[in-house]
């Protein structure tokens, strides 16, 4: 069996960010990461020590994996080696999302984000 080729004409990519991949070609496996903290202020008030991502369970704790116990039987057929691609038109990618071209293995992928509010006292 021939191995796959990403045959690609045309990609508008603007913007890729906070832990995204933008990848053509085969991979074994991708693992995009994003951690972020959205502090809203009613007031503009800024510290310096701000950002400890530790401070948040949100971060540290394990995210739960389902337990896949079911026997897949698969049979693929690829009528063409060649993965085409005419044209692509992306604004932004963000948050550990993947823009990829290609063939994967494995895709895992973790974004966490805490939201602060912080209100003044009537």
């Amino acid at each position: 069996m021939f191995k796959r080729t990403s045959v690609t004409k045309n990609i508008n990519v603007t913007n890729v960010s906070s832990g995204s991949i933008f990848e053509i070609g085969d991979s074994t496996g991708i693992r995009p990461r994003s951690r972020a903290l959205a502090v809203q202020r009613e007031m503009e008030l800024f510290f310096g020590n701000e950002g400890n991502f530790e401070k948040y369970s949100i971060f540290t704790n394990p995210i739960p994996v389902p337990n896949v116990d079911e026997n897949i039987k698969m049979t693929k057929y690829n009528q063409s080696p060649f993965i085409y691609v005419n044209h692509i038109d992306i604004i932004s990618t963000a948050a550990s999302s993947v823009l990829h071209i290609g063939s994967t293995k494995t895709i895992d992928a973790e974004s966490r984000v805490k939201h602060i509010r912080q209100l003044l006292d009537d």
